[in-house]
């Protein structure tokens, strides 16, 4: 199964997926609305190979929080991103049992070859 975890009110989350050719049977999951259950950010994490992975440091809250001054911990992370969808990097894309985390130019052309394959 494909799943996209995006945000709505987010123009660079929204102009990434107008962008790309989403097979039709791909599940886009709004993080605002419905929020990342814990199943979910494990399954990313194995993904991924860390919660640090799918953490995102240009968060408002992280700035807020002055966690750049903070040790934390891939538990630390994980709680975070549960506690608060912000802390999510976005967009997030699992295809074919292959995670791209955030909206770098490479990643989102990662996204494009990998749909391609399919």
């Amino acid at each position: 199964m494909n799943k996209v975890y995006y945000l709505k009110s987010c123009s660079t989350c929204i102009r990434i997926l107008k962008e790309l050719d989403l097979p039709e049977n791909t599940v886009l999951q709004n993080i605002k609305t419905e929020a990342i259950t814990e199943a979910q950010i494990d399954e990313m994490k194995d993904l991924a190979g860390s919660y640090e992975a799918l953490f995102s440091k240009r968060a408002t809250l992280y700035k807020q929080r002055d966690l750049k001054n903070k040790k934390l911990t891939e538990t630390a992370y994980r709680s975070l991103i549960l506690e608060h969808y912000t802390f999510l990097s976005r967009p997030v894309f699992i295809l074919n049992n292959a995670i791209f985390i955030g909206n770098s130019k490479s990643n989102v052309e990662a996204v494009k070859i990998a749909l391609n394959e399919n």
